[in-house]
């Protein structure tokens, strides 16, 4: 698998293969001695398990990236999510470096970057993608190691829940057009996601029964055609009790914009599937006009339906089924500080049970006291 031969010119060429049958691989010297130590090192990592191709560290960061990207079995919104902060954040800066060549510090550099134009969240999952394809590479021998080691990330300010009020929810509701109030209403009424919501079709809510079966969510549309894909989780595939107020409202809603070919519930305009960004455009008017909060997003009507199920007592194990959360560790952490507070029960537990201890110790005769305690 490796052997040293001489050139016209005088040079050593040491020529081996990763594996029997793979492409051959050279490299120059011109003594014969530093061939022999660079094919014994070779021929020492092959046996070990820790090759690494001399030339592999040479291929641009974009250029692998993409390689990777391809080969990926992802779902067609994280695969449009990827390429999109790959695109954006992640190769004007690293892009045309060589694999080999990035250091540990200007990996850093480059999240503090991203630091001064994004949320610590985003920073979070930009990294974690670049850093996902490092390792890869590392995975395939074109680097020793990775350059994402110790990598001080920006804190995430994660505050917590703060559901919309029923007057906040009545002005949104009022806010936006017509065509879209049964949206919002079942948004707020049903928990479901915002690509749940968008992909809800007709043959998925039981009037009769008052319940929606929710299996899928919509990732794109095509000419108009939608495509569809799974729930975020396994646990997403669910069924959601209706409410009265959901069922009416979604009635009504379908005998005045039918769902056409598509089968949609909610749709645009045109009657094509909704689209996220006129969606999210919509939604900003109608925040604007109905004046409220600045920081409320459609993901805000799951949480207001959270808060509604969470004040009239349900359980964690409850909110958890109906809004696909993979745990119910999932589920408080988001909304634990939500649940009534458990002070006042706690007194009136043991206050129950110790005054009847008090009070029948005070009925006995008290004892003569024999020696001292």
């Amino acid at each position: 698998m490796a052997s040293i031969d001489k050139r016209p010119d005088g040079r050593y060429r040491a020529r081996w293969r990763e594996y029997p049958g793979g492409p051959q691989k050279t490299r120059q010297f011109s003594r014969k001695g530093d061939a022999d130590r660079f094919l014994d090192a070779i021929r020492g990592d092959l046996a070990y398990g820790v090759y690494v191709d001399p030339a592999g560290g040479r291929t641009l960061f974009q250029d692998y990236a993409e390689q990777w990207r391809a080969a990926q079995v992802h779902r067609a919104s994280t695969s449009a999510q990827l390429e999109t902060y790959l695109r954006l954040h992640a190769y004007p800066s690293l892009g045309r470096r060589p694999l080999g060549a990035v250091r540990r510090s200007e990996v850093q550099a480059w999240v503090k970057k991203l630091t001064g134009v994004l949320a610590p969240g985003s920073v979070e999952l930009i990294y974690r993608w670049v850093s996902t394809i490092f390792k890869a590479a590392v995975g395939d021998r074109l680097i020793a190691a990775s350059p994402c080691v110790k990598i001080a990330l920006p804190k995430r300010n994660d505050a917590e829940v703060v559901p919309l009020s029923v007057s906040e929810l009545e002005a949104l509701v009022a806010a936006v057009p017509d065509r879209y109030r049964a949206l919002i209403v079942f948004g707020a009424g049903m928990g479901l996601r915002q690509g749940e919501c968008f992909g809800l079709t007709v043959d998925r809510v039981d009037f009769l029964r008052r319940q929606v079966r929710v299996d899928r969510q919509l990732l794109g549309a095509r000419a108009g055609i939608p495509e569809f894909g799974p729930p975020k989780s396994k646990a997403g595939f669910r069924t959601v009790p209706m409410p009265e107020v959901v069922n009416s409202t979604l009635a009504e809603h379908l005998a005045r914009y039918r769902p056409g070919r598509t089968g949609l519930v909610f749709t645009n305009s045109l009657g094509d599937p909704m689209r996220r960004s006129p969606a999210g455009e919509m939604w900003r008017r109608a925040r604007v006009r109905s004046g409220v909060p600045e920081w409320a997003t459609f993901h805000d009507l799951r949480h207001f339906y959270a808060s509604l199920l969470i004040g009239r007592g349900c359980s964690v194990k409850a909110v958890q089924r109906r809004l696909g959360h993979q745990s119910a560790m999932e589920t408080l952490d988001t909304y634990g500080h939500l649940w009534p507070d458990s002070d006042d029960e706690t007194r009136n537990a043991v206050d129950q049970v110790l005054a009847g201890v008090t009070a029948r110790a005070e009925a006995v005769p008290a004892r003569r006291s024999v020696g001292a305690l």
